[in-house]
């Protein structure tokens, strides 16, 4: 798929990210928040335009808006998939990724009546839990 027609396109996309330590970190308004060392999963939607909201969270130099911001100022993404879709579909997406992943409790679900928008879990489990969502893995995500 282009660049350019990924700079069109809207769907929902997950960032995997991993934590290298435990650690505490703020959260903007919602405070300092544990989090452990480990793998973790955010879902979220991009209804106007998913290749720029995708490389936004790849860069390091950003305003911090949402909460994943703040996760990622010490986290690494370490992969990008994605899925078109006209409709928001992130809150379907992170009731299926709840069946099989423990959640942060309110993170990243404040615009909606979700538990969480953020996983965690072994590589392994959230691998094949994403692998059943039949999402596409990013193309050219600059991880």
């Amino acid at each position: 798929m282009t660049e350019e027609l990924l700079s069109v396109m809207k769907g929902s996309y997950l960032l995997i990210v991993e934590l290298k330590d435990d650690m505490f970190i703020s959260i903007g308004k919602k405070g300092k928040k544990r989090f452990g060392k480990g793998n973790y999963v955010y879902v979220g939607s991009a209804l106007n335009g998913l290749e720029q909201r995708i490389q936004r969270h790849l860069r390091a130099d950003k305003k911090m808006h949402w909460h994943i911001d703040y996760l990622l100022k010490h986290a690494k993404i370490t992969d990008v998939f994605y899925k078109k879709s006209v409709h928001k579909e992130e809150c379907d997406i992170a009731k299926s990724l709840d069946e099989h992943l423990p959640s942060i409790k309110g993170f990243g679900c404040s615009d909606c009546k979700c538990e969480s928008h953020l996983f965690y879990g072994s590589k392994e489990t959230i691998r094949h839990v994403v692998d059943k969502l039949e999402m596409q893995r990013h193309p050219n995500a600059k991880i």
